[in-house]
């Protein structure tokens, strides 16, 4: 099943849609007993959530017809959806609010992020940002950009390669395991600047735009990699796991980097993991 720039518009205006009716008029106007914790205290989830992925399941089922969809609330409801990723004709992940934190926070960093997946392959992207109203899409092999209100169109290009003592990463030790933990806290110090906004959609974006030059991320749960995963790819970017093999939206371990280019990708490999 291929996909093309118009699949792209409508995938981006049924999230735009599900954000103005669900996601927006919630910012900044949460009650105490619309957010929820579910694995940790820092593991939200509110109404506007559920909402927003109630909405956009509807809709993407109406839109196309007969695809499986594995949003990442109904995943916490029934993890046994996750394994239909590998096999669907056409699943799509689903992501109603990546940066819930910030969203609860009144913090303006989040998005609304969705991709479809043909037998394990990511063949379409799209990362809405609900406040900026631009939807960022990349489609396999198609390209990737920037699509505003106005129906403006900007290609994206990720950043040219620079030593790895000039570049900004995305980047942070929270979910590693000991000893990762201590080597990547101790080499953050070899780069030229750290960036954190605690949501994989704006994070993506800003790497897809040339903004910032590297991500590593280890935790991996595919409703929050697999659509910048193809807008990185698509911008030009190389990726792959921490140990040099491809992304694959099935695998949930093994951390992930990504970089403007495969040697750009092997220094900074070296100079976050190297002891």
């Amino acid at each position: 099943m291929e996909f093309a720039y118009a699949d792209g518009l409508a995938v981006a205006e049924i999230l735009a849609e599900a954000a103005r009716q669900e996601v927006m008029p919630l910012f900044n106007a949460l009650t105490e007993s619309a957010v929820r914790t579910k694995a940790s205290a820092s593991d939200l989830v509110t109404d506007a959530d559920e909402a927003a992925e109630g909405r956009i399941s509807v809709a993407l089922g109406r839109a196309f017809r007969g695809a499986e969809i594995v949003g990442e609330e109904a995943v916490a409801r029934d993890p046994g959806l996750l394994e239909r990723l590998e096999h669907a004709e056409l699943a799509f992940l689903v992501d109603p609010i990546d940066g819930t934190r910030n969203f609860v926070a009144g913090v303006p960093l989040f998005g609304v992020m969705a991709a479809a997946v043909v037998r394990g392959e990511i063949v379409l992207g799209v990362i809405h940002d609900p406040v900026a109203r631009t939807s960022a899409i990349a489609v396999r092999d198609g390209g990737a950009w920037i699509e505003h209100a106005d129906g403006r169109r900007d290609a994206l290009a990720v950043a040219a390669p620079v030593d790895v003592g000039e570049m900004e990463i995305v980047a942070g030790p929270t979910y590693l395991a000991e000893p990762l933990r201590s080597v990547v806290s101790r080499n953050l110090r070899r780069f030229g600047g750290i960036v954190s906004f605690r949501c994989a959609a704006h994070e993506y974006r800003l790497a897809a735009a040339g903004d910032c030059h590297a991500l590593a991320y280890n935790k991996l749960m595919p409703w929050d990699h697999a659509a910048g995963w193809l807008l990185h790819r698509e911008a030009g970017g190389t990726s792959a796991f921490f140990d040099g093999s491809p992304y694959r939206v099935t695998r949930r371990t093994g951390g992930l980097l990504y970089a403007p280019d495969a040697a750009s990708w092997n220094a900074v490999r070296e100079a976050l993991l190297g002891e």
